[in-house]
C-alpha cells in the first residue's frame, strides 16, 4: 500500500520511518507548502516523491492512503480536500479541533464513500487486547476505577501554546488519557468534573478531569504540558489491580496483588515505533471495503470529540476561529 504524508513535520518523519520498515506499505510520497521542505524531507526520509503543493500530491494516482501530519486546527480542511480527492484518510489525533468539524469531516466523508479514520495509535496496538483480555479473564476481579496520567515538558513547541492551532494539552496528550478510559470503562458517563490551569496565551497547560460512570465506577485523569509524569494508566478491581506502563505506547504491562505485590509482568510485542498497527489497521479496512475501522469508529471518534467540548467549555478555553 502506498501511502502519502501529507505534511512534513515531526510526527511525519515517525511516520516515514515505520513505514520504511513495514513490508505491508510503504512511503511513496510526501506533500508540503513548500517544495524545498517536502523535497528535504523526502531525501531525509527515504520517501519516494516530493510534491510542493497537497494538491499535486492528490491527484497522484498512485497514493492509496494519505496520513495527515498536520496541526488539529487544520484537520478539517486537509481531511475534506483530501475525500474530495478520493483518497483514503488516516487522520492524526485530535481527530478536529472541535466536535463540530468532526461531525462535518465525518459526514462528508459518508457523502463521499470515502474512508477515514483517526490515528489515536493505543486504539490499534496490541496492547489493547492483552489488557482486555487480562479484565476479561476475572484476574483483577471487578474492576472499580482507573487512574491515567500523561504529562511532558511541552512549552518549548510552539504550537502547543497557540490558541489558533487548537493548542493546549488537552487536545495531544489529554486524549490519550480520555481514550484509556473510554477503553477500560465504556462511554455512560453521567458526570464530568474537571479544572484547568491555563497557559498566559489562554489555552489549558495542565488538567484533572474525573468521569463518573452510571454503574459507579470512577476514573481520575490528569495531564499536563509543563512537566513529565511517570504516564501509568492503573487499573483498579476487587482482586487486585494492573498498571500499563506509559499509556500513549505501552511497553509493559504489571499485574498486582491487593496487597501491592508484583505477581507477574508482561512485555508487549517488539515494533517498528507502534504506528504501524493503525496502518496495517487502514489496509484490512480497506481491503474489506469498509468506510471505517473497527478498532476506533467514527461513533467512538466523535464522542471523544465531544468530551473535549465539554471540558474546554467548562474552562472556558475557547479558539480565535470557532
Amino acid at each position: 500500500m502506498k501511502v502519502g504524508i501529507l505534511g512534513a513535520g515531526r510526527i511525519a518523519a515517525t511516520m516515514a520511518r515505520t513505514l520504511n520498515g513495514m513490508k505491508e506499505a510503504e512511503a511513496y510520497a510526501v506533500a508540503s507548502r513548500s517544495l524545498e521542505k517536502a523535497e528535504a524531507f523526502a531525501r531525509a526520509n527515504h520517501v519516494e516523491k516530493a510534491y510542493g503543493s497537497y494538491e499535486e500530491m492528490l491527484a497522484d494516482e498512485e497514493v492509496e492512503l494519505v496520513y495527515i501530519a498536520t496541526p488539529h486546527s487544520h484537520h478539517l480542511e486537509h481531511g475534506k480536500l483530501c475525500i474530495s480527492c478520493g483518497k483514503p484518510v488516516l487522520c492524526e489525533k485530535s481527530f478536529t479541533a472541535n466536535a463540530a468539524q468532526a461531525r462535518e469531516l465525518l459526514d462528508y466523508a459518508a457523502e463521499k464513500k470515502v474512508f477515514i479514520t483517526e490515528a489515536i495509535w493505543t486504539r490499534y496496538m496490541p496492547s489493547r487486547k492483552m489488557i482486555n483480555d487480562i479484565i476479561a479473564s476475572g484476574e483483577l476481579g471487578d474492576i472499580k476505577m482507573i487512574s491515567a496520567n500523561l504529562g511532558y515538558e511541552l512549552t518549548d513547541k510552539e504550537r502547543m501554546l497557540r490558541p489558533e492551532l487548537a493548542g493546549g494539552a488537552l487536545l495531544d496528550v489529554g486524549v490519550y488519557t480520555l481514550n484509556f478510559a473510554s477503553m477500560v470503562l465504556g462511554d455512560d458517563i453521567v458526570k464530568m468534573t474537571s479544572e484547568c490551569v491555563k497557559t498566559d496565551t489562554g489555552v489549558d497547560g495542565q488538567d484533572a478531569i474525573i468521569l463518573t460512570y452510571r454503574d459507579g465506577k470512577l476514573a481520575v485523569l490528569h495531564t499536563g504540558m509543563w512537566a513529565d509524569t511517570e504516564q501509568y494508566g492503573i487499573i483498579y478491581g476487587t482482586k487486585g489491580y494492573m498498571i500499563a506502563c506509559n499509556i500513549n505506547n505501552i511497553d509493559t504491562i504489571q499485574i498486582y496483588s491487593p496487597d501491592r505485590h508484583l505477581v507477574r509482568e508482561i512485555k508487549v510485542p517488539e515494533q517498528i515505533t507502534g504506528y504501524e498497527y493503525e496502518v496495517l489497521a487502514c489496509r484490512r479496512a480497506l481491503a474489506a471495503g469498509k468506510l471505517e475501522c473497527e478498532e476506533m469508529p467514527h461513533a467512538e471518534t466523535l464522542r471523544i470529540m465531544e468530551w473535549m467540548d465539554a471540558l474546554r467549555a467548562d474552562w472556558g478555553v475557547k479558539y480565535p476561529f470557532e
